[in-house]
């Protein structure tokens, strides 16, 4: 990634735009940043591009978080989005993601048209651009300070489930947040003090942007490490909830203090299931006859199930969090709620006024349901416990192989080939009763061998549904040479869901291992 390949990606932006959108170069494009090396730089270019078209751009003046630019597309009413960010991802990389004119990544067919605009492009080296001076003079380049920040926090004010009383008491809960050197540090405190949580320790020596992430072996929630020096804090303080955002502010990682004194970090699918319940326990009846969860194929069946209980629709998408977006879209026109969505992967959105996955709105919502249940002589933990107590005792799990180069790329198409022509029957001594298959977009039930269309868009993805509530789902990553494997079960107990959890792993290793080895050969 650099200023040409930047260049060449946004010319071609530009010149979709001006195809398929209308009042383009009034409505602008707006576009930010997080702590990166080149971040800044990058965005500049951008805008160099942009107006070389006659495209007015709105570009921040510091790193801020992706969900801001999400809310900012909506809030500004721009035709697009540009978010300069490699999010959770090593210190040597950067990219490059746009956004729709609904605030949401871009789906599937918008990327297909943009990316053929990208091609058309033949020399990167000879893109057009008016120089940031020039942008200025004629007004075309709008810095923005923190007009867009408050307007995000005001309607941030909007997710608590707390009455107005309960939001003006000082809250004294001990909190200790760590943003990983990344750009949600301002907004997540901002969001905090609205609802006076006035006992917040920020981990000092990962406050600053730093685009080495000198403090971390990654700057990935979702990675224990991560909350080394947060649990330190946090013993220190005898904190109640750790918080950390990772770099660009979209995805959320909490701790929890457990029984035996340690600090606990919950997993994406304990932390959604939490918020689920929540959100839907201090809701209107009358607006759950309506209510829409969104959950990816691969997240917690808890979530189904507490959507259940409240006798909320669970609707699934693929993995990525612009389904989720695209689905809270389609709302508008079939007068659908959305309450919440989330996918196992650390991404939550509460409320629909950005339309990505966002650590503000879910970090000001965990201090809020800490808050909630400490007053009730009850940690999140035990919360969580009361869940599985209800529900059943829901586990997850994920494993990858990697697999590089040409040859890895091949193991891992012929690896789900074969899978998908000899679909498995049983896994680890249990019966698979349903087949999916999303790049075919069929369910096939194994006893009776009737399939049925899934509404989904198609993805080189297999789920097989089993007894006893397990599954198992394999997939390609998108970004990295590796098969991904997830798993779930629900056991009696814990105990019962770890035995359950590793017997199917073990036996999906063995079989992928199985297919793997003659084509080494």
């Amino acid at each position: 990634m650099n200023i040409y390949t930047v260049r060449k990606a946004v010319n071609g932006l530009a010149n979709y735009l001006l195809a398929n959108h209308v009042n383009v170069r009034d409505r602008g494009v707006v576009v930010s940043y997080d702590s990166r090396y080149m971040s800044r730089e990058f965005a500049v270019e951008a805008a160099k591009v942009l107006g070389a078209y006659g495209i007015k751009i709105s570009v921040f003046d510091s790193p801020r978080p992706t969900p801001l630019l999400s809310f900012a597309v909506r809030h500004l009413g721009s035709a697009s989005g540009i978010m300069i960010t490699a999010s959770h991802n090593p210190p040597e990389y950067n990219g490059f993601k746009v956004y729709n004119e609904d605030g949401g990544q871009i789906t599937p067919d918008e990327a297909g048209d943009i990316i053929d605009a990208i091609q058309a492009t033949e020399n990167e080296l000879t893109v057009p651009v008016l120089e940031e001076e020039i942008l200025e003079e004629k007004e075309m380049l709008n810095w923005v300070n923190n007009e867009i920040d408050n307007a995000y926090l005001e309607q941030l004010k909007s997710i608590t489930k707390m009455d107005l009383e309960e939001q003006q008491k000082e809250k004294e809960l001990p909190i200790v947040f760590t943003p990983l050197h990344g750009a949600a540090h301002q907004l997540v405190m901002k969001g905090l003090e609205q609802l006076h949580f006035s006992n917040v320790d920020v981990v000092k020596e990962q406050a600053e942007p730093d685009p080495e992430f000198s403090t971390v072996e990654s700057p990935n929630p979702e990675e224990h490490q991560a909350f080394t020096f947060a649990i330190e804090q946090g013993k220190k303080r005898d904190a109640s909830i750790l918080l950390a955002t990772d770099p660009d502010g979209d995805r959320l990682g909490v701790a929890v203090r457990n029984k035996a004194g340690e600090y606990q970090v919950l997993t994406g699918n304990q932390l959604g299931s939490l918020f689920l319940d929540y959100i839907l326990s201090h809701s209107d009846p009358v607006i759950l006859k309506t209510a829409r969860m969104i959950k990816t194929v691969v997240t917690t069946e808890l979530s189904r199930s507490i959507a259940d209980s409240y006798n909320v629709q669970t609707i699934d998408t693929l993995t990525g969090f612009k389904f989720i977006g695209e689905k809270i879209n389609q709302f508008d026109a079939t007068g659908e709620t959305f309450v919440f969505g989330f996918e196992e992967s650390y991404g939550y959105l509460i409320s629909s006024f950005a339309r990505d996955k966002d650590a503000v709105q879910a970090a000001v919502m965990a201090s809020e349901m800490a808050y909630y249940w400490d007053r009730r002589g009850k940690t999140l933990l035990d919360a969580l416990h009361d869940l599985y107590a209800k529900h059943g005792y829901y586990l997850e799990g994920m494993s990858s192989l990697t697999l590089k180069g040409k040859e890895g790329s091949d193991q891992i198409a012929a690896i789900m080939s074969e899978i998908r022509d000899t679909p498995l029957t049983e896994i680890a001594g249990v019966k698979v009763e349903k087949a999916e298959d999303y790049l075919a977009g069929e369910r096939t039930f194994i006893d009776s061998g009737e399939k049925e269309v899934i509404e989904l868009p198609n993805e080189n993805m297999m789920k097989f549904i089993l007894e006893q509530d397990s599954w198992v789902c394999l997939r390609p990553s998108g970004t990295e040479p590796k098969i991904k494997c997830y798993y779930g079960v629900r056991g009696e107990n814990f105990t019962d869901s770890e035995v359950r959890l590793a017997s199917l792993k073990e036996n999906m290793d063995e079989i992928i291992e199985k297919i793997r080895v003659p084509l080494e050969k």
